[in-house]
């Protein structure tokens, strides 16, 4: 008996233990899910770079900025706290921050900035996301010292989908302008001429190896004799920002015995014929993996990556192969390469779409101190002919939330005013100058959205990295030239688009993105370079709520910062 009776209650046993097993794999994620809090404290700080010692802003005292490192699943609370002599936002790059634009960051679009003495609470949910992100600050030029690495790892038990790497390393990339960036932004709004370019570009907060008093590389990086180029490698571009399908990460393996791997990165500039080289060396052991977690910092351009130079024995070191400043074929191809690891399902059929351009424009003006800009007219950016205004006495996202007239209108047009040869280098003339607003474009929720992002030739082609905040999009198709629906459709790449959050707009060509209309709010759409932005080249989406709770904004935090009137 004593065996007929054991027999059931050891199969209850089991099924039990079975079944709480089986439970606790859905519970775990959010068990071991944490809340996480910072304190950043953005203030002054006394930093000596290209032989001047010269005063910026930074948080905590650091340059980069603090990294942030979360998992999947985490609730993360950074309380800002402003001692700096400018206003300050900061803006978490690549976070969807559903239903949540309080926590997004630009200046007078979802928030009014922080005042000097003043403070403010950024409180998010990591929710669906990994990889490598950052965050910056969103108000002025800020961003140009105020930035850091944001790193989200997948929850716990959760791999990479690829082998765990021996080594990584975080890469930011910024600029460095011998002058108070806000100063130089200051000087090109008086004067409307268009800013100055930077004097250097920063790995890690550090000018490069070859350039005056630079002879302290970054903290993650020491000198050796012992060092390889990348074709001594395999790198492979795993991730770009935000989702599985896009971090801006590159894995490689080292093939040889050495220890040292020598990295390069030039400016891809597009206007302005300059290139400056900065290189740095990490270490590398032989025969393992190592992840570079790559972000690009800088402030008005796009930067090309490349290795393998030797070290700094010798009087010339020979540089790899780098594409050219203005090679944009080759920026355009690599970035048309990425895909997602499998097919996904693309959104349709299309139920709101925008066409619009993106470019420069000129402003006429009386002639003197105040209308430098070329042929005596001050410098600016549109979208489809808009140049986009941001209001000061009030956030956009509180103004639509709160129902406060006056502050914007929603009547941005999804298509250009006038249809002309877009890429033509011989635009006219009455086709320069643009209008200033604030115009937003309304959106239903759950409307499924497609944006054409169309560069012009007034004044001059650029490449222009677009992006959307509050949202992930696919990137169906890009190309050189004017956009034309019926020609390019064989383009669209509708079984594994890339996922991202920014694309770069090809020189004298265009991008087409979709998403679907799921996370309400007041979205700002712009040229991610912040020349362009000042310029005007910006606009935002006004995504209505939906019918349900839990598909409307949610509502403003208490310690939301008040603007000044």
């Amino acid at each position: 008996m004593a065996t007929t009776t054991r027999g059931p209650v050891t199969m209850r046993l089991c099924f039990f233990s079975a079944a709480a097993l089986f439970l606790l794999c859905f519970l775990l994620p959010a068990a071991v899910a944490e809340e996480r809090f910072y304190e950043f404290v953005v203030q002054e700080t006394l930093v000596k770079r290209l032989c001047n010692t010269q005063k910026i802003i930074t948080v905590n005292g650091q340059f980069p900025g603090p990294t942030i490192e979360v998992y999947d699943g985490d609730t993360v609370a950074i309380r800002a706290v402003n001692m700096a002599r400018y206003n300050v936002t900061l803006h978490w790059h690549g976070l969807r921050q559903l239903r949540n634009g309080w926590a997004d960051g630009p200046e007078f679009v979802t928030q009014c900035p922080i005042r000097p003495g003043g403070s403010y609470t950024y409180r998010f949910a990591i929710q669906g996301q990994e990889g490598t992100l950052w965050w910056h600050a969103h108000s002025s030029w800020l961003r140009a010292t105020v930035h850091g690495a944001l790193l989200i790892r997948p929850r716990p038990g959760v791999p990479y989908p690829f082998p765990k790497p021996h080594s990584e390393f975080p890469i930011i990339l910024a600029e460095w302008w011998r002058r108070d960036p806000i100063a130089v932004l200051r000087q090109s709004m008086i004067t409307g001429a268009p800013p100055n370019v930077s004097d250097a570009i920063l790995i890690n907060g550090q000018p490069g190896d070859f350039l005056e008093c630079s002879a302290q590389v970054p903290d993650l990086v020491k000198p050796t004799k012992a060092t390889f180029g990348l074709e001594k490698s395999i790198p492979t571009v795993v991730y770009s920002i935000g989702r599985r399908d896009e971090r801006c990460i590159v894995l490689f393996r080292c093939l040889q015995r050495d220890k040292m791997k020598r990295q390069r990165f030039s400016r891809l500039l597009t206007m302005h014929a300059v290139a400056v080289t900065e290189t740095s060396i990490i270490p590398v052991a032989a025969g393992e993996t190592t992840l570079l977690r790559i972000i690009n910092a800088a402030m008005n351009t796009e930067l090309f990556y490349s290795g393998g130079n030797p070290g700094r024995a010798g009087p010339a070191p020979m540089l790899p192969y780098l594409p050219a400043y203005n090679d944009t074929n080759t920026a355009t191809a690599f970035s048309n390469s990425i895909r997602s690891p499998a097919p996904v399902k693309v959104p349709g059929p299309v139920t709101q779409e925008v066409f619009t351009t993106v470019g420069f424009g000129l402003f006429n003006c009386m002639p003197g101190p105040f209308c430098q800009g070329p042929n005596n007219t001050r410098f600016g950016a549109s979208m489809n002919n808009v140049s986009f205004q941001l209001p000061n006495t009030v956030s956009l996202l509180q103004a639509h939330y709160h129902h406060i007239p006056g502050v914007f209108t929603d009547d941005f047009p999804p298509m250009p005013p006038v249809f002309f040869d877009f890429t033509s280098q011989n635009v006219p003339r009455a086709l320069w100058q643009p209008v200033k607003g604030t115009k937003l474009y309304r959106v239903r929720y759950g409307a499924v959205v497609q944006i054409v992002f169309q560069d012009t030739g007034i004044f001059a082609a650029e490449e222009h990295p677009m992006h959307i905040h509050g949202y992930h999009f696919y990137v169906l198709a890009t190309g050189f030239g004017n956009y034309d629906p019926v020609r390019d459709a064989h383009k669209f790449n509708l079984v594994d688009p890339p996922s991202r959050n920014t694309i770069g707009v090809p020189v004298g060509g265009w991008a087409v993105v979709r998403f679907v209309a799921d996370n309400p709010g007041v979205w700002l759409v712009h040229c991610h370079i912040d020349a362009h932005l000042t310029g005007g080249l910006g606009m935002a989406l006004l995504v209505e709520d939906g019918e349900a709770e839990l598909e409307a904004t949610m509502a403003p935090p208490l310690d939301l910062p008040l603007c000044a009137l």
